[in-house]
């Protein structure tokens, strides 16, 4: 199978408003950070701010929820850095300059930084196992001492009211953030754990609204749990779906938003998997020289950005429109309103015209 990127004769909408992403092998050393229009990269010319950062290079990187502001995480010095941005009156953006520098508390390298969709707090985790929360002033929130061995990534749930980390030991901890009703900070507490995996998780990813989970472990294998639970009362995340996957030094994994494909990065290839169907669905081969550092999924799970030897490639989500199908064909098996069941038939039309469109293979 051909999975094809985003070219000039085929070039829908892109509507998502901001591109994130994770430098974790230092792809930017020439001490800049670049910042893209998402809405121009269907276009043939595509123009970017240029960011310099003073006598070190960035290692990590995330924008504000706003958009306003982003954040990075400096190599050598090991600070948190925010820089703010300036637009211009048509809307794009004009400069970006450092207004705060968190102050140096990491003694080890730091492997994951976050910040909440709500924009009360960042997270920052290094390899000694401790994960400090911050408020936006670079304030001390909580911290919070992990026995994951070492860690290989941390982040924040799209919701923002989880911080999850996970390492050497087999199992993702995932700690809840709570804050009062007039915004102040309140605790940071166990929530649940994922277990089940047999060696170190490489890593780990929540569905938009945090009610599902997947991991990818050392062991061969990847899961998806149903996260949706009442911790509270001592519920325990259920495992959905297993299976395995071609194993390699590292791995990074994606959940599509509607949690029906699971992309797993493996070296230079790219990997999708159906959690309809539960099978490998197709294998993009060496995308890049180098390893795949990072995956995003866009707001409608329309396409994946894929990171690595400095770029940014773009591809259709082809898998997910064959599990659309696959996932409405088993909706009209059951009993359905007839509003649902046009609107299901119309669905699998629509989904099987684009992938004719694309030449590639359908569902029966």
């Amino acid at each position: 199978m051909t999975v094809r990127p985003l070219t000039e004769e085929y070039r829908p909408s892109i509507d998502f408003d901001r591109l994130e992403i994770e430098l974790l092998d230092h792809p930017f050393d020439d001490r800049t950070v670049l910042l893209w229009n998402t809405k121009e990269l269907t276009k043939r010319e595509k123009k970017s701010l240029r960011v310099n950062i003073e006598f070190d290079h960035a290692t990590l990187i995330r924008w504000s929820p706003d958009g306003k502001a982003f954040i990075i995480h400096k190599d050598v010095a090991n600070t948190i850095e925010v820089y703010k941005i300036t637009k211009k009156p048509d809307g794009t953006l004009a400069s970006a300059a450092k207004t705060l520098e968190f102050p140096k508390k990491h003694t080890d390298d730091v492997i994951g930084m976050d910040i909440a969709c709500t924009g009360k707090y960042i997270i920052t985790c290094s390899k000694a196992n401790d994960l400090i929360i911050w408020d936006l002033k670079g304030q001390i929130l909580a911290t919070i001492e992990l026995y994951l061995g070492s860690i290989y990534r941390a982040r924040v749930s799209p919701c923002g009211r989880f911080v999850a980390a996970s390492g050497f030991t087999p199992d993702v901890n995932v700690f809840e953030v709570a804050f009062t009703k007039s915004g102040d900070f309140k605790q940071v507490s166990k929530a649940f754990d994922l277990a089940g995996h047999s060696s170190g998780i490489f890593d780990f990813t929540f569905s938009t609204d945090s009610s599902h989970m997947a991991t990818v472990s050392k062991d061969g294998t990847y899961r998806l749990y149903n996260t949706k639970i009442e911790f509270e009362k001592g519920e325990d995340p259920r495992v959905l779906l297993s299976g395995s996957w071609d194993t390699a030094a590292t791995a990074n994994i994606a959940l599509s938003p509607n949690t029906e494909v699971l992309a797993i990065a493996h070296g230079s290839s790219l990997s999708f998997y159906s959690t309809v169907t539960g099978s490998l669905d197709s294998t993009i081969e060496d995308i890049f020289l180098g390893p795949i550092t990072c995956l995003a999924f866009d707001a409608l799970g329309e396409y994946i950005l894929v990171a690595g030897d400095k770029s940014i490639k773009v591809f259709h989500n082809i898998t997910g429109y064959r599990a659309a199908i696959e996932s409405a064909k088993r909706k009209l098996a059951q009993k359905q309103t007839s509003a649902t069941k046009e609107r299901l038939e119309g669905l699998i039309v629509s989904n099987r015209k684009f992938l004719q469109e694309m030449n590639e293979k359908c569902p029966e």
